[in-house]
């Protein structure tokens, strides 16, 4: 794909032209990590193997290669402590990855048998009670799960008292965290930039500048259901947030939106899952609640951002029909996007670790049902934040990206410049 050097407009794959991008001598490299709980460690295993193929290329020590960096969900998470750490990369990346192969399930929530089955013991008289007599009886849970211990982690692993010193020395660009407002109904992409910016507005989605902190993290990853909403402030009013997948039509417009002119996709689900015939342990019985839930998530997580991906490639491969000095008239460039994905799937991985889950959940998700199907692993993948689990899907985004490793090279001109 064609490369441009000088400040460009163009086209986004949701057909937004974008007006705030910032002159550079090089194009702006953004960094999209998308969401889907104990998944997100995938993401790590891949910023690991840039890390290394970067020093191997030469280029260890110099500038953050994201000075734009976007994520949602738990890949908020990521993305914020990336750019907390973006005076020094390869010592960021490993800060984070320390996190993640340490991982334990009570870092993120209370897993102790009395909140688990006390909330799910609410659910089930909800379900079964009815709206009338569970108002009248003023029981209320706001969630599945208690994801308290998540803010105690939070001040450890990003420390964002660090972000406007970095974005004015020059070391990050931009860094955005999506959410989904319950009381709008909005989807929502909070953002930090080190230069003037003016917010965008779409439809049903839109942009507020504003300082980042731990709370966004929250909102963002605030799994529907599983976890409970967070009040954020919004416009004069308070706002209740959950995670930012929800509703999310055009993932990887943000990046384009705070001046990204390449922009590395790393996903947290196989863009396109086998048909269930195809895969291997597929239980043919009636779905249990694990099953539905987690195809519930798997849909939220996964389906738009791989529609936003055909989107774009298809817009790029119709500005590939232009004749090349048409194009340079105009003010439309192709977007040169790398995606990386996982080659295996997450929820088989998640089945092999089940028994790792704390009693409680694991008998919440269905108990040895869990292990025995692919379906049924597919809730425990995002909820599984065990170590044992979490290593194997850095191992596993390591080795995807050093398979990509030329088309690394290829996308952020370290290969030409060896």
């Amino acid at each position: 794909m064609a490369r441009s050097q000088v400040r460009t407009l163009r086209l986004s794959p949701t057909g937004d032209n974008n007006t705030n991008q910032m002159p550079e001598t090089s194009p702006a490299t953004g960094l999209l990590l998308t969401g889907g709980g104990a998944r997100a460690a995938y993401q790590v295993g891949v910023l690991e193997a840039i890390a290394e193929i970067r020093r191997v290329a030469g280029f260890a020590g110099q500038r953050n290669p994201f000075p734009v960096i976007t994520g949602t969900s738990a890949g908020a998470i990521n993305a914020a402590a990336l750019a907390c750490g973006a005076d020094d990369f390869d010592d960021a990346v490993a800060r984070i990855a320390q996190v993640w192969r340490d991982s334990r399930t009570e870092q993120v929530y209370r897993p102790d048998s009395l909140s688990v089955i006390g909330s799910g013991t609410h659910w089930r008289m909800l379900l079964g009670l009815g709206r009338f007599a569970a108002s009248w009886m003023r029981i209320k849970p706001r969630s599945l799960l208690d994801n308290a211990p998540l803010a105690d982690l939070l001040a450890r692993m990003v420390p964002l008292d660090r972000l406007p010193r970095l974005m004015q020395e020059g070391h990050v660009q931009a860094l955005a965290v999506t959410a989904s407002s319950y009381s709008s109904g909005e989807h929502v992409t909070f953002f930090e930039a080190a230069e003037p910016m003016e917010p965008w507005v779409r439809s049903q989605r839109l942009s507020v500048r504003d300082r980042i902190s731990h709370a966004h993290l929250l909102a963002s990853s605030a799994i529907p259901f599983v976890f409970p909403a967070t009040a954020l402030p919004m416009q004069g009013h308070t706002e209740y947030f959950g995670d930012g997948s929800m509703r999310q039509s055009a993932p990887i417009a943000a990046a384009i939106h705070l001046g990204a002119q390449r922009i590395l996709v790393v996903g947290a689900g196989r863009m396109h899952e086998p048909r269930d015939t195809d895969a291997p342990n597929t239980y043919s019985g009636y779905p249990t609640m694990a099953q539905i839930a987690g195809h519930a998530l798997s849909s939220i997580f996964l389906d738009a951002l791989a529609v936003d991906i055909e989107r774009l490639r298809r817009i790029n491969l119709t500005l590939g029909l232009i004749p090349e000095e048409a194009r340079k008239s105009s003010s439309l460039r192709p977007l040169d996007l790398l995606v990386i994905s996982p080659s295996e799937r997450l929820d088989v991985i998640a089945a092999r670790h089940v028994d790792a889950l704390p009693g409680a959940v694991r008998h919440l998700l269905g108990g040895s049902k869990v292990a025995a199907n692919v379906k049924g692993g597919a809730l425990a993948s995002y909820l599984l934040f065990e170590a044992g689990y979490t290593r194997e899907l850095m191992t596993l985004g390591r080795a995807d990206a050093m398979r990509q490793q030329g088309e690394v090279l290829r996308f952020f001109g370290w290969g030409e410049a060896a």
